[in-house]
């Protein structure tokens, strides 16, 4: 079976959380994308790590970029990152494209790669890219700090990651013009959240990042670490034709797909317009997609998308594609 624990056996790993810290002002929690230090002088460590092992063809890219958007969501910009690759066999021709793909992602994104580990492990059968991303902050952004009558926020769209992933590992099956799979391919180059981050943080009172599960479950997550509901319009969230084109051929939902590239959002109702006009101004497409609910109980909370309360994590759609 692909993908995260289930929740009991998360449960689990998050009740065994080593020495207790005081300076740590957020450890291992469900939904939140990094932990947080605070430092001697003030400033807060953000700092996160994510493995991946399947969108073959830009591996690196993306290990680059997930890594960095969970820490930008909680309102670092990140500055370090270590990476641990593994691969099945004596590949020199793999190893250079996720490391040439590695080092031009992070010189983008101004951040430094200042250690790691590599080695070859034959159990596995494909590459795979563990990164630590670790930046730093004024304030922690926290998954769960979404309020009752806040105004939820997305940029971009869904299944940016998603898209840019079944237009080039599942090229060969896809009906679908050479031109159209080319512009959905070109969404790689709008995986990182940084710059909305830097826009939203200033009002926002939840930032997330959602990548495995895609938007449904980053709302899901969002919700139940904040004990509240997200009431959702679907046909407020916004889906570009590349995606709904190539979600359609294969046979997968929009939302339930990888969802990097988009940075969900919670932001009192009295800034939601400036927020949306700021990050126009920064030429950023956003959307409100709804409003945050309160709950009577923590059974309750969930996402509420057209009437259809979803409570459970969603298992991604892309994993079917790949077992």
């Amino acid at each position: 079976m692909i993908g995260k624990l289930d929740p009991d056996d998360l449960a689990r790993v998050l009740d065994r959380t080593g020495a207790r810290d005081d300076s740590v002002e957020m450890g291992p929690q469900y939904g939140e994308d990094a932990a947080a230090v605070r430092l001697d002088d003030g400033s807060v460590l953000v700092v996160n790590s994510d493995p991946l092992s399947l969108a073959k063809e830009r591996l690196g890219t993306l290990a680059v970029h997930v890594a960095c958007n969970d820490v930008a969501a909680c309102g670092a910009d990140p500055r370090w990152l270590t990476n641990v690759v593994f691969l099945p066999d004596d590949d020199p021709e793999t190893l250079d494209a996720l490391t040439t793909q590695m080092d031009e992602e992070a010189r983008e994104s101004g951040v430094a790669i200042v250690g790691g580990h590599s080695e070859y492990t034959p159990a596995l059968e494909r590459p795979m890219v563990s990164m630590t991303a670790m930046g730093l902050a004024d304030e922690y952004v926290p998954t769960g700090g979404a309020r009752p009558g806040d105004r939820v926020l997305l940029t971009k769209g869904v299944g940016i990651e998603g898209t840019a992933v079944l237009a080039t590992d599942f090229r060969d099956e896809l009906d679908l013009s050479a031109d159209l799979l080319a512009r959905a391919e070109s969404f790689f180059g709008e995986i990182s959240v940084l710059p909305e981050s830097r826009v939203l943080r200033e009002s926002a009172t939840a930032m997330h990042d959602p990548t495995e599960g895609g938007l449904l479950n980053g709302m899901v997550e969002m919700a139940i670490a904040s004990g509240v509901r997200l009431e959702i319009d679907r046909s407020a969230v916004p889906v570009r034709e590349e995606t709904a084109e190539i979600c359609a051929a294969m046979g997968v939902d929009p939302l339930r797909i990888f969802g990097s590239g988009a940075l969900l959002a919670t932001v009192p109702p009295e800034t939601s317009a400036d927020a949306l006009a700021a990050l126009d101004a920064e030429g950023i497409r956003a959307s409100e997609i709804g409003v945050v609910a309160d709950v009577d109980g923590a059974d309750e909370a969930g996402v509420d998308i057209d009437g259809e309360l979803v409570r459970d994590a969603i298992r991604d759609d892309l994993y079917d594609l790949w077992e």
